[in-house]
């Protein structure tokens, strides 16, 4: 069955290219103009992944809150805010309300496609890992448990002292390399490759700090993720 993707673009000329090059991928589009288009259909049914413009219409920040709002609904579905707004501000403050990736509009079609399905097969990747029966310890397959850190990777949910975080697709993959090698550094490079994307390093740095809190809100005490200076991060647990 092919993915199903929604797209919330206000621009018309823009909207129908992005829809027509997403179908000739064999996605399934449905196309909204209006945040308020957008969060009545969504509301009622989630697709595989949601591409968003920041500002719809006559609202300047629409999308962040249709992110918020996404979020709430489910940790996991993938967002990508594609937008003509390039700055550090408008990058971390998507990646802080949980997006998996922030692209601006002088993207080519072809990079586009090629960022969309490196999301799929991230999630293809964790969902293979934990069904793998050629690994030769099938309960390791399934999970990775290091200390007080459970990864369940057949139903992607993470454990920390026994409670759950809800964490997102993007996250789980960091967090699942930083304590795949416990003790070494991850550079923000090998991070990159991790995630199968490529980003900036605020990204990364964002995306860290983000996991970091979702720890925080847990455990006041959480300090297992080392920031190495000039290196990049640890997981010393």
């Amino acid at each position: 069955m092919s993915k199903q993707i929604v797209l919330v673009e206000d621009e018309q000329d823009l909207r129908d290219n992005y829809t027509a090059m997403l179908e000739n991928q064999g996605y399934q589009v449905t196309a909204f103009s209006s945040k308020k288009e957008a969060q009545i259909a969504l509301q009622e049914q989630l697709p595989d992944l949601v591409i968003l413009d920041i500002g719809l219409e006559d609202d300047i920040d629409g999308g962040f809150e249709l992110c918020r709002q996404l979020r709430s609904q489910s940790e996991q579905l993938p967002i990508i805010f594609l937008t003509a707004r390039d700055n550090d501000i408008d990058t971390i403050s998507a990646l802080r309300l949980g997006a998996d990736d922030y692209l601006t509009k002088d993207i080519s079609l072809q990079h586009l496609s090629a960022r969309i399905s490196a999301i799929f097969r991230r999630i293809e990747a964790l969902s293979s890992t934990s069904t793998n029966t050629n690994q030769p310890n099938s309960n390791q397959a399934k999970s990775n448990q290091t200390g007080e850190l459970s990864i369940d990777l057949e139903r992607l949910e993470v454990f920390w002292q026994g409670n759950q975080l809800e964490l997102t697709i993007t996250e789980i993959w960091l967090l699942n390399a930083l304590v795949a090698h416990p003790g070494h550094v991850k550079s923000r490079e090998q991070l990159m490759q991790a995630a199968n994307t490529l980003v900036d390093d605020n990204t990364i740095t964002a995306q860290i700090r983000r996991i970091r809190n979702k720890f925080l809100e847990s455990d006041k005490d959480f300090d297992c993720i080392e920031s190495v200076y000039g290196a990049g991060y640890r997981w010393h647990c």
